[in-house]
């Protein structure tokens, strides 16, 4: 069994979508893929992916990224929160697991999250620009910070069978030395909304020899303190230069 990794997927754009569409029906029926978040914010268009992938895999391990908890064409009740739960249930439908996936010595573990700002503090441009803090809606009195901790408060930390291969994904950067020192340099103002080290903390605690992430559309592959990080953001259809544009086989059990 192969397993295979994919994030930022963003199948509202036509051509990303025809990439679902077309991927193969027979290659993959023995194989796991995990997709680190960000299908889109459009409930059928989410349901239409995640059936559509889950026809051509084993198992489909998914959780949402930020772009999947946008409420901006939702009522104007509805809090992200509450998006989180109805995607949450659109991927179990779909035949999709959002928990801990265990099988023959692999252990495979969502790590839900937000950015908390602890890669930085924010700038008023970077709070006007940043479309999250206009398309999603959180409780009174829930800053970034609280969000955060609620979703990390989700996750499954329970230790794994002695012996077992642990994965865990993301959506959100774990470590902010994972951006490339160029890009950290060049995109400075955008590293308060990339990521959290809540993240780094909950997956060594996990014991993960690979974690997988999403979000920054940046082909990444690094190891470092023992754990290997990949990044294979399938990105904009623009994003030929950094991100892969395919899949990506991460494992082999």
């Amino acid at each position: 069994m192969r397993i295979f990794a994919l994030s930022d997927l963003h199948v509202d754009y036509s051509e990303n979508m025809k990439w679902v569409s077309e991927l193969s029906t027979s290659d993959f029926l023995a194989d796991i893929l995990i997709v680190a978040g960000d299908i889109s914010d459009i409930p059928t268009r989410l349901r239409f992916c995640l059936e559509n992938l889950a026809r051509k895999f084993f198992k489909i391990l998914y959780l949402p990224g930020n772009h999947d908890l946008w409420v901006i064409r939702d009522q104007q009740h509805k809090t992200s929160f509450e998006k989180f739960h109805e995607v949450l249930q659109i991927a179990a439908e779909c035949g999709a697991s959002t928990g801990r996936f265990v099988s023959d010595g692999l252990c495979i573990v969502p790590l839900f999250g937000w950015y908390d700002y602890s890669f930085g503090t924010p700038s008023s441009e970077l709070k006007s620009a940043w479309m999250d803090f206009h398309a999603c809606r959180w409780p009174e009195g829930f800053e970034v910070g609280e969000v955060a901790a609620h979703f990390a408060a989700l996750n499954d930390l329970s230790p794994p069978t002695p012996g077992e291969m642990i994965i865990t994904y993301s959506h959100f950067v774990p470590r902010v030395d994972l951006l490339p020192l160029a890009v950290r340099a060049k995109q400075r103002w955008l590293l308060p909304v990339l990521g959290t080290t809540r993240l780094e903390k909950q997956l060594r605690m996990v014991g993960a020899r690979l974690h997988i992430y999403g979000h920054s559309h940046l082909q990444q592959r690094v190891e470092i303190d023992g754990v290997r990080y990949l990044n294979n953001a399938f990105g904009y259809p623009h994003e030929t230069w950094i991100a892969s544009r395919g899949l990506q086989c991460v494992y082999v059990c």
